[in-house]
């Protein structure tokens, strides 16, 4: 429990470090720097807990254990539901999304929402990006703590 209450903090610190209110740079700068922390993180995290795992079969089984196993050591529950259209497009649904647990539920502040999930983004690209998936993440906020992760598979 003490520790959840670390990583809640320390996700606003580095929201707050990076993204201050009143900054002058580009919005989009400083939300490139909370995802690239959160994709060295996801990369690395993601390698810690695939030491004991067997292989993969497929993509579909990798995001499978994003929403399961590396979503659950990181935030305590599974992702609500996982869906497919077999093409390479995945979207991920978590109906109580921690980060955003705290914020209000009113329309007026969707806007300042995308620079608390830029993180989330990044750690799940970073952990995809070292089971070999190359992929586009990006995240939804209809209805605060609802949030909706797609994540797109880049084929070669």
């Amino acid at each position: 429990m003490v520790d959840d209450i670390f990583f809640d903090f320390l996700h606003i610190e580095m929201v707050n470090v990076f993204c201050p209110q009143n900054a002058n740079d580009s919005k989009e700068i400083n939300v490139s720097k909370l995802e690239e922390i959160g994709f060295m993180t996801g990369y690395r995290f993601s390698e810690k807990s695939t030491k004991d795992c067997q292989r993969f079969k497929d993509e579909l089984d990798v995001m499978k254990f994003i929403c399961k196993e590396f979503w659950s050591s990181l935030f305590k529950k599974q992702i609500d539901n996982l869906r497919t259209n077999h093409q390479g497009v995945y979207v991920l649904l978590d109906n109580k999304f921690r980060f955003l647990t705290q914020t209000s539920n009113g329309k007026q502040y969707l806007d300042l929402l995308p620079k608390y999930l830029a993180f989330t983004c990044g750690l799940i690209r970073g952990a995809l990006s070292n089971l070999g998936i190359v992929s586009i993440v990006t995240a939804e906020v209809v209805v605060s703590p609802s949030c909706r992760f797609q994540v797109q598979v880049q084929r070669t």
